[in-house]
């Protein structure tokens, strides 16, 4: 039987890439123009990742870009994917969030990870303590609980912006930690298997037989995020494709650079992306047409069984990225469909 659910929900996971020759502020307001045009293409959610020092990706003040976005769309959810919590103070996200969470009711999503978002010096300068603050995630998520809940009004240190307010936090992992602490605290999990899919399986088994239902979550709700990447035929994907295989590269061999326009794809091109290395990373990055795409799409969503299925698009050219989420949109459109006929 068919693992996909008859309104599987579809989101974004926007990593405001900044291509050669933009500005952050030409990133922004591409990202502004996404999300409204996710909004009208059906998305569920609109995540912003928390990411320091990388001249490729601009969205370094999340919860700014969180409530930038959230005012220029109208009922797409936006949130974090997530907020690096080591990197802060619980008070001030609680602070922060609940402030967006009050200006923009029932829209805001809080996710929350562990990793920095960056290298270990970059790190050490956005918080000296951060190592240990790693080891605290889970007492820190709790602390972010106290700070939104009603009975926190008689505490010493209070968000009072928070109290009450609605927002919704999500454990985000690339490994299998947070699945445990997820599964025990009974919230929603959003794996990152657009870039490290090898413990997708496993943590997903985790999360599932480890889960003890809470006053947040009575069942276990998990997302998963994939690499999309499609075209009207498989070639124009596979020449758009260029600009994030260029651009992992650098990550991979430790020079970053702004994301590059699209080139022919070349021999050497296609031999790196079958290089082990590559192919880790990049199990979950379906490109081609919207027939190709939407194969891998419905195995992916068949084979997981996940409740939500998240897309992230490192596209150089604005219109190519629309037309690549609009694809996909009618992929889980046409999908849901024939669940429904068939249901």
């Amino acid at each position: 039987m068919s693992n996909i659910q008859k309104n599987t929900p579809f989101s974004i996971l926007e990593l405001a890439s900044v291509g050669e020759g933009s500005t952050p502020a030409d990133v922004f307001k591409k990202s502004l123009d996404l999300a409204q045009k996710a909004e009208a293409f059906g998305y569920h959610r609109f995540w912003l990742a928390e990411h320091h020092n990388m001249i490729s990706i601009a969205s370094s003040a999340t919860a700014v870009l969180i409530g930038y976005i959230a005012e220029g769309t109208q009922k797409i959810k936006v949130g974090s994917g997530g907020i690096m919590l080591p990197n802060h103070s619980p008070l001030i996200v609680s602070e922060q969030f609940g402030t967006l969470g009050s200006l923009y009711p029932n829209r805001i999503d809080l996710g929350l990870g562990r990793a920095p978002g960056t290298d270990q010096v970059t790190a050490h300068a956005i918080r000296s303590d951060r190592m240990t603050s790693v080891y605290h995630f889970p007492d820190e998520v709790s602390q972010i609980q106290q700070y939104f809940s009603r009975e926190n009004h008689s505490s010493k240190v209070r968000a009072t912006v928070a109290e009450g307010i609605h927002v919704p936090i999500y454990i985000l992992g690339s490994s299998t930690d947070s699945a445990h602490l997820a599964a025990k605290k009974g919230l929603p999990y959003a794996f990152a298997s657009h870039f490290a899919p090898a413990m997708l399986f496993e943590a997903l088994n985790i999360y599932y037989n480890e889960f003890q239902p809470s006053e947040y979550l009575k069942e276990p709700y998990t997302i998963a995020c994939v690499n999309v990447i499609a075209a009207d035929t498989d070639y124009e994907a596979e020449k758009i494709s260029t600009s994030l295989v260029r651009m992992m590269y650098g990550v991979l061999t430790n020079n970053i650079d702004y994301m590059k326009p699209p080139i022919e794809p070349t021999q050497e091109l296609r031999e790196l992306v079958q290089n082990p290395a590559f192919q880790r990373m990049f199990k979950y990055a379906f490109v081609g047409s919207k027939a190709t795409v939407k194969e891998k799409v419905k195995d992916f969503l068949n084979t997981t069984g996940v409740n939500e299925i998240m897309v992230a698009g490192h596209i150089y050219n604005h219109d190519d990225r629309i037309r690549s989420f609009k694809i996909f949109s009618e992929i889980m459109n046409e999908l849901k469909a024939v669940e429904n006929a068939v249901g």
